[in-house]
């Protein structure tokens, strides 16, 4: 409290001095007015001299109010201070109470806005985190990759890997879903799956008047790696990879003049992923980083050429194909050109498919006892077709 009296005095001093002179000043003033009105009519019958001398006696009341209001205004004496006090009614306050009590006060808002400022923190992160959640890519446009050289120089790189590191295994992408992603986008709805290929199905027009009929070659060389999680083959750079980028920017902005979310808004960066440690999250806990010595010798390795020739809406979550590639809502291919390649390959999957069961067979004849079998049939046929043909020859039927 004493620190405090030095600067509350004067204010203490001439508040208090203000409010004595005022109770005191009032009713002398009055007093003359109170006297006429006793006076009554005897105040009217007054002479002009008598309004005289009353006037000057006001103004030398007022005139003595403003002296003593004046000399209250310096500073009171330190003796006086007490009576002074007396007549405050904050009085029998403590004062260092009562800054105790801001104090804590203002600690407890501190700590309330601080609580508060943590729920909208956190209230903000769940909607952040309901937001990545609903809008978590989990469609793609693909660029397939067919060519066998490729798909086999990739195979090999892998094989070369994993003989040096048995725990990436997990993390190798089969051969059938080699692909490079153009663009990504999520899809909540059939209907919303229905706009999108609408969308790819006008990007044809789009594709088909950049590409001009030419035809577009994608060399794959060198292996890279986007932080240590994802190994990948380079795509070469050169103008029909700058055709490409172009592609893939007119792609993203007609789907999202569709009002498709199209994901991302980083560069596009085409590239080919062979391996990465997300595929298995028990792997992730294993290995935090792929060792860039594992495909040192395969640094600068030339993959391959991919010729342009299809995209396709594919589904990242649903049940793949038996080939390993994604499951495809929708496709469009570029070119007269490419419609015969585009049978062969078709034509070669299936061969493949039906390869498997054409050998089951071909080891099922080579048996002996199933070719022993076989005969047997064979000859039991060939001899109820015998015994019919001569039991209609003896009968001399004019049928026969």
């Amino acid at each position: 409290m004493r620190p405090l009296l030095p600067r509350l005095l004067p204010a203490l001093c001439s508040a208090a001095a203000r409010a004595l002179l005022a109770r005191r000043a009032v009713p002398m003033a009055l007093r003359p007015a109170e006297g006429a009105a006793r006076a009554g009519g005897d105040a009217r019958s007054a002479a002009p001299e008598h309004d005289g001398l009353e006037n000057i006696q006001q103004k030398k009341i007022f005139k003595e109010s403003k002296e003593e209001t004046q000399q209250s205004e310096v500073p009171c004496a330190a003796d006086s201070v007490d009576s002074l006090m007396a007549e405050m009614p904050f009085v029998d306050t403590d004062i260092e109470d009562e800054h105790a009590m801001h104090a804590t006060s203002e600690l407890s808002i501190k700590k309330k806005r601080k609580r508060t400022t943590g729920r909208d923190i956190e209230e903000g992160t769940e909607r952040k985190k309901k937001k990545n959640k609903q809008y978590h890519p989990n469609y793609f446009i693909s660029l397939p990759i067919t060519n066998p050289k490729i798909t086999g120089s990739i195979q090999a790189v892998q094989d070369a890997i994993v003989q040096k590191d048995q725990r990436l295994s997990k993390a190798m992408v089969r051969s059938g879903s080699l692909h490079v992603t153009m663009l990504v986008m999520h899809l909540s709805s059939e209907e919303e799956i229905s706009i999108a290929v609408g969308a790819l199905s006008d990007s044809k027009v789009f594709v088909d008047d950049l590409l001009k009929g030419k035809r577009v070659d994608l060399s794959f060389q060198g292996i890279d790696h986007f932080r240590n999680q994802v190994g990948f083959a380079n795509l070469a750079e050169n103008d029909h990879t700058a055709l490409l980028k172009e592609i893939a920017e007119t792609m993203k902005k007609i789907f999202q003049e569709k009002g498709i979310m199209t994901g991302e808004e980083r560069a596009f960066k085409p590239h080919l992923t062979f391996m990465k440690l997300s595929k298995s999250t028990e792997l992730r806990k294993q290995v935090k980083k792929i060792d860039s010595s594992l495909y040192e010798d395969f640094k600068n390795h030339y993959f391959g050429d991919e010729i342009l020739h299809r995209f396709d809406l594919c589904s990242m979550l649903k049940k793949k194909q038996p080939n390993g590639y994604y499951y495809c809502e929708s496709s469009i291919v570029f070119g007269k050109s490419h419609e015969a390649d585009l049978v062969k390959e078709a034509l070669r999957r299936e061969t493949q498919a039906l390869l498997p069961r054409l050998n089951q067979i071909k080891e099922l004849l080579t048996s002996p006892e199933i070719r022993t079998k076989i005969s047997k049939e064979l000859f039991e046929d060939r001899h109820n077709s015998n015994s019919k043909w001569k039991s209609c020859i003896d009968s001399e039927s004019p049928n026969a």
